[in-house]
């Protein structure tokens, strides 16, 4: 519950020293964030996320060698469904984080803040428990209408869910202190890994590979992955946070995170609505072609990730300190970040990106074409940068949802239309017009807001590519 007394004063001898103690911990977290470690931890990101993309490169050819197209096809559709969900069970707390963290740290709101640290990963695990079993009731209801071969692979999914929804939680913490190691490994390298590992082992001792053994040890990797973060970020936490009496504010939480949700929640239906729209469509095959070369997309969409994952803090602090002429800068300055590192990538693809597919399997290489339809429209989406943060740290939480539902809708209604007709490449047309929606109207929208800075800032936003 909110508690009643000024947020910003001590109550006791004590808090005052603990107060003390945190705004001597704030100088240190703030000096983390000058243009030099940002740049560090952008790079850092970046390349969590191609390592992350290489072991993808080593174990999705794999998986797929080993489970073969029909069965990597499942596999592929129920995990588009996990990372949909999984992505969206957090409630935008993870997001909600880079706002409430500096924040609190700035007013020296103690107990606020080991409220929130403490709060939004409980708050977070039950929520997502309690959607990992209404996910799991539907399947039940539905299950005569469905495939026999995706009904377990889908309950193992759900099973997924509240240790995914955790990591994101924790994500957003951990990148709000600048540990992007702690952020970002364990979900794209840890997690990876073990799976590989599980699978490898079974695969050795002469059990067959299937969606259902896949995902039985992606249920075991998450739980891994997800107990080490915790233990990790408690540990940093205890050295960086006073202990003392918590605070929680979950009206104040979740009355911010649930827009940031939102937004989020057609953000991801955005991104794997052709995955399944194609699964109704096609034969798994086809699906699984497709998410192959999504997988080798993943070096563009990275860098676009791996930025937006390391100035949100910047911005939030800017913002606070009013310095909106700078914040126009900066933005700018992650724009370039953004997109001249997503255009190396596509040229990589688009040289390499044959012999990849086919470390698949000789039928993936069908899909060579579609790298150069979907590099489009990732391309439209770095050339704005993490926009959408930006405009997140104006609270126009509201504005991103209705982006990223006309987007959602349009490439929706475009798969229907496209996909029976066209197959993959209908998908893949679906989603880069959705994404050059999506980019179009953002710049706009930060374009907008940024005018409000003065001429400095216009022309900061209109020049930063």
């Amino acid at each position: 519950m909110s508690n009643s007394r000024p947020l910003n004063v001590a109550t006791s001898p004590m808090d005052a020293l603990r107060s003390a103690a945190s705004r001597f911990r704030l100088g240190k977290l703030t000096s983390l964030f000058s243009s030099a470690s940002l740049g560090r931890a952008a790079g850092g990101a970046f390349l969590i996320r191609v390592a992350s993309a290489a072991i993808a490169f080593l174990t999705q050819p794999l998986l797929a060698r080993w489970m073969g197209s029909d069965e990597f096809g499942i596999y592929a559709y129920v995990w588009t469904w996990a990372l949909l969900f999984g992505g969206m069970v957090d409630f935008g707390l993870s997001t909600a984080a880079q706002r409430f963290i500096p924040e609190y740290h700035g007013r020296s709101s103690l107990a606020l803040l080991r409220g929130f640290l403490s709060g939004s990963r409980w708050f977070t695990a039950a929520a997502a428990t309690a959607a990992a079993l209404l996910a799991a009731a539907v399947i039940k209801t539905f299950e005569t209408s469905l495939d026999p071969n995706v009904v377990l692979p889908l309950y193992l999914a759900c099973a997924t869910l509240p240790f995914c929804g955790l990591a994101v939680t924790q994500d957003g913490i951990a990148r709000s202190y600048g540990w992007i190691g702690v952020a970002l490994l364990p979900l794209y390298i840890i997690r990876p890994i073990l799976i590989l590992a599980l699978v490898l082992a079974a695969y050795l001792y002469g059990l067959p590979a299937t969606a259902v053994s896949v995902l039985f040890a992606s249920v075991v990797a998450s739980i891994l992955a997800v107990a080490g973060q915790w233990l990790i970020i408690n540990g940093r936490l205890r050295e960086t946070v006073a202990a003392g009496i918590r605070h929680y504010d979950f009206k104040t939480w979740i009355g911010a995170s649930l827009p940031i949700s939102i937004a989020g929640a057609f953000y991801f239906l955005l991104s794997y609505v052709d995955v399944l729209v194609l699964q109704i469509y096609r034969p798994p095959t086809d699906v699984a072609i497709y998410f192959a070369v999504q997988k080798l997309m993943a070096l563009v969409a990275f860098v676009h990730f791996s930025i937006a994952a390391t100035v949100a803090y910047r911005f939030s602090e800017l913002r606070a300190g009013g310095e909106e002429g700078a914040l126009a800068h900066f933005y700018a300055r992650s724009r370039r970040w953004t997109f001249w590192p997503s255009l190396a990538g596509v040229g990589v693809l688009l040289a390499l990106g044959w012999p990849l597919l086919w470390l698949f399997g000789p039928e993936f290489v069908s899909g060579y074409f579609l790298i150069g339809i979907l590099a489009v429209g990732l391309m439209a989406r770095a050339a704005v940068g993490p926009a959408e943060r930006l405009l997140i740290m104006y609270g126009r939480q509201k504005a991103c949802a209705v982006v990223y539902t006309v987007a959602f809708a349009c490439n929706l209604a475009c798969c229907f239309v496209l996909i029976p007709r066209f197959g993959v490449e209908g998908a893949a047309v679906s989603t880069t017009l959705a994404l050059i929606l999506e980019s179009v109207v953002l710049f706009f929208l930060t374009r907008r807001q940024l005018t409000r800075t003065g001429a400095a800032g216009i022309r900061t936003v209109e020049g930063a590519v």
